[in-house]
């Protein structure tokens, strides 16, 4: 995870539910009364009520549509200026609110999300907001269907886990709060716990946690893992760990660069550049550990990276891989106390060769 954040204050911006929930409002207003609300106001969970201009207003023979611009604020989302649309027109009879995945929004193809297989990929949140904005316009709302469109949103969604989860055609409608915060982690580790419960759904029993591409397609490559087991863990370390405590399945590993790995094993779960730099001392203390003499050991102080210790280490025979693994899998079975989960600590150089191993072993 770079962080390229622009300096100063952060401007936060929208999720792709609040912009739904807004553009379904002022299309069922306009169904209801032929008027579009603009700007139109929505509550959000947080009580606050933002408001909305539109940048498409239609009516449809059955129905109104209507569509908003997301302003994702300074947070770099892949959806930031997508156009959300909404559709509304009258439902079956008995049928309530209905939701249907227009162009661009993808049908869920996988269990253990927290929607059935065969719905679109509007998730409950949303959907609440959305029916929350709708009973503004009429308390007793009648039976309506809500298709959601985000145009080019299929391409996009290759740029993003959708398909790895099993959400195919387009984008998911996401966010709790109706609220973007820049830079913020919870989206990525909320990408990661569903991971695994797809993984875990699936009927998979070993997933592999990675820091980062290279090491995501060495760990595939190692265990032959089908891709619903390859979690994308990044810097999360702990939010992929702690998850699966309470979520476990039979064999985790854990698969990085020695950087990470090196994070990892003196005791950080957060494996970002903001908590801290790979401490190199504590790396030339592990050339000292595993036999290293003085000159070996004042050669890794004066490193300027994690790798550059590693080939100090590797040209006088010195399996420092190995043993960043073993501290790695210390501080990471220690987030899986009582599970019962076996893990695996795998480091991989550039090249996604295995430089250094810890086996699977049971985590408490």
């Amino acid at each position: 995870m770079d962080d390229d954040r622009p300096s100063g204050p952060l401007r936060r911006g929208w999720t792709t539910g609040a912009c739904a929930a807004a553009a379904a409002k002022a299309a069922y207003a306009a169904l209801r009364t032929g008027a579009f609300p603009d700007p139109v106001e929505i509550p959000l969970p947080g009580g606050t009520r933002p408001a909305f201009a539109l940048a498409v207003s239609e009516r449809l023979p059955e129905g109104a549509r209507a569509g908003v611009i997301k302003d994702a604020g300074d947070d770099p989302d892949v959806t930031h200026g997508v156009l959300v649309q909404a559709s509304v027109r009258p439902g079956l009879p008995g049928s309530g609110v209905s939701f249907r995945a227009g162009p661009g929004v993808g049908t869920v193809t996988r269990p253990g999300l927290p929607l059935p297989v065969g719905e679109p990929a509007i998730n409950p949140m949303p959907r609440r907001m959305i029916a929350a904005a709708l009973a503004e316009v009429e308390d007793r709302l009648p039976d309506l269907v809500v298709e959601i469109a985000i145009p080019g949103g299929e391409a996009l969604a290759q740029r993003t886990l959708n398909p790895r989860l099993g959400i195919l055609g387009g984008l998911s409608v996401l966010g709790t709060t109706g609220v973007v915060v820049p830079y913020s982690c919870a989206a990525w580790i909320d990408t990661i716990h569903r991971g695994i419960d797809v993984a875990r759904a699936s009927g998979l029993t070993h997933v592999a946690g990675a820091t980062g591409s290279t090491s995501e397609e060495a760990v595939q490559r190692l265990h032959g893992l089908p891709p619903e087991g390859l979690i994308d863990m990044g810097d999360f370390a702990g939010g992929m760990l702690k998850y699966l405590r309470r979520h476990p399945v039979a064999r985790v590993t854990v698969a990085g660069g020695i950087a990470k790995m090196t994070k990892l094993g003196h005791g950080l779960l957060d494996l970002h550049s903001r908590a801290g730099p790979v401490d190199l001392a504590w790396l030339a203390e592990r050339v000292a550990e595993i036999g290293g003499g003085a000159d070996l050991v004042a050669q890794a102080r004066g490193a300027n990276t994690a790798l550059e210790v590693l080939r100090i280490a590797q040209a006088s025979d010195l399996p420092l891989g190995d043993l960043v693994a073993r501290h790695a899998w210390t501080t990471a079975a220690s987030s899986l106390a009582g599970s019962g989960i076996a893990l695996e600590v795998v480091v991989f150089d550039r090249d996604g060769i295995v430089v250094g191993h810890a086996p699977f072993r049971t985590a408490g």
